[in-house]
C-alpha cells in the first residue's frame, strides 16, 4: 500500500493542514442534517426506484429489468492523511464501499476532484488521482470520467455505479428480530486520524490505519447471495452507533451491541482516553444520543469510540443465526480476520442499546 517515489515537494504542504475536517469526519452532523432535510418533499418516486432516501441507505438502487438493478452512489471528502497517494486510495475505497454495502458489484466510477491549484504542486494532485485509480483497478472498474474544480480545500472522491439482481438488494432496513449482527472491520479510524493530526501517531499506527481504510469491502457481493443475510450497511461518518441506529430505525426494531465483542484497532482505546478524539464524535452524539442507551459505567473513551467517525469502515451484517458461520467464513476468506459477532436485533422501538 505504500506510495511510490515520495518527494520533498510533496511534503512541503501537509494535506491535512488545508482541510477543516478529514475523511468521513467531514460529514454534516446528523442533527444538523436532519434539520436541513426535514422539509424536503422530493419528486414522487417511480416504482423502479427500489431504494431511495427513505431509510438513509448507502446508495440508490433503480430496477432496470427482471435481472438487473443499477446501484448509484457518491462519496467525497477532504484529506484524512498527508500522503497524497494514500488519500486517493482511502477516498476511492470509501466510495466504492457503498456499492458493496448494497450487495452489488461495482462496474465503473467517475472522479470528483476539487483542488487548491495555487497551493498544491500538480504532481501531488496527480498522485491523489493515482491512488484512487489504484483502488478502482483493484475493484476491477474503470474511472470513466469525472469533474474538476479549483477549490479552497482539497476534495477527492468518486461517483460509483454497480449492478445487483433486484431480488438480492441488501437494504439497511430489512433486519429482523432474532438476527445476529456481524461487523467486518475494527473501529477506531477517527481516533487514529486525530492522533495523526496531532503528530502523535506511531509508524505502526499509521500502517494499520492505511491497511484498514484501503481494504475493499468485497465480501458484500458474496453476502448478497445468502438468503440468511437480511440487511447490510457500512460504518462510516456517523460511527458504529449512528449506522446501527439507522438499521434499527429502518427495521423498526432495537439493536443491541455487546461492547466487549466489538473489534478495535490496536491502541485506539488508550488514545481516546488521552483525548485523541475528533470533533465529529461529539457532534454525532449530540445528533442521536437521545436514542442510544449505554451502561452507567460507560467511560468517555468508550463513548468516543462508539460514535467515532469511520472512514472506509466495515460492513455491518444482520443475518439469521444459522447463517453466522457462513457470513464469518466469507469475511475470513477475503482476509477480514477481525470480523466478529457484536450483537443482535430484538423486538422494540428503533433504538440502540449498548451492553
Amino acid at each position: 500500500m505504500n506510495a511510490p517515489n515520495d518527494t520533498a515537494r510533496d511534503k512541503a504542504v501537509r494535506l491535512t493542514s488545508l482541510s477543516h475536517g478529514g475523511g468521513c469526519g467531514c460529514k454534516i452532523a446528523p442533527g444538523v442534517l436532519a434539520e436541513i432535510l426535514k422539509n424536503s418533499t422530493g419528486f414522487p418516486a417511480p416504482k423502479e426506484l427500489l431504494v431511495g432516501i427513505e431509510t438513509a441507505d448507502d446508495a440508490a438502487v433503480y430496477k432496470l429489468n427482471d435481472e438487473q438493478a443499477l446501484i448509484a452512489t457518491t462519496d467525497f471528502f477532504m484529506p484524512i492523511v498527508d500522503d497524497p497517494y494514500h488519500f486517493g486510495q482511502i477516498a476511492a475505497t470509501n466510495a466504492i464501499s457503498d456499492v458493496y454495502a448494497m450487495g452489488g458489484r461495482p462496474i465503473m466510477a467517475l472522479a470528483l476532484v476539487g483542488m487548491p491549484i495555487n497551493v498544491l504542486p500538480l504532481e501531488t494532485i496527480g498522485r491523489i488521482l493515482k491512488g484512487g485509480e489504484s483502488m478502482c483497478a483493484e475493484a476491477g472498474i474503470p474511472i470513466a470520467g469525472g469533474h474538476t474544480i479549483d477549490s479552497v480545500e482539497p476534495i477527492y472522491g468518486l461517483v460509483v455505479m454497480g449492478l445487483v439482481h433486484p431480488a438480492k438488494v441488501k437494504r439497511n432496513a430489512d433486519a429482523k428480530p432474532g438476527d445476529v449482527l456481524v461487523l467486518g472491520k475494527p473501529v477506531g479510524v477517527g481516533i487514529l486520524s486525530a492522533a495523526l493530526k496531532k503528530d502523535a501517531l506511531s509508524a505502526e499506527g499509521y500502517t494499520q490505519m492505511i491497511a484498514t481504510t484501503t481494504k475493499l469491502n468485497k465480501p458484500g457481493i458474496a453476502l448478497a447471495n445468502l438468503p440468511g443475510v437480511h440487511a447490510l450497511t457500512d460504518i462510516t461518518g456517523f460511527g458504529l452507533a449512528g449506522h446501527s441506529l439507522e438499521l434499527a430505525r429502518g427495521a423498526k426494531c432495537t439493536v443491541q451491541i455487546d461492547w466487549a465483542k466489538v473489534p478495535m484497532l490496536n491502541g485506539v482505546r488508550e488514545m481516546a482516553a488521552q483525548g485523541m478524539v475528533t470533533g465529529a464524535s461529539g457532534r454525532n452524539w449530540d445528533g442521536y444520543g437521545r436514542d442510544v442507551s449505554v451502561p452507567d459505567s460507560f467511560a468517555a473513551a468508550d463513548r468516543a469510540l462508539l460514535t467515532d467517525p469511520q472512514t472506509s469502515g466495515g460492513l455491518l451484517v444482520a443475518c439469521a443465526p444459522d447463517a453466522v458461520d457462513e457470513v464469518l467464513a466469507i469475511f475470513r476468506r477475503d482476509g477480514f480476520a477481525q470480523a466478529a459477532v457484536i450483537g443482535s436485533v430484538i423486538e422494540g422501538p428503533g433504538r440502540l442499546v449498548v451492553r
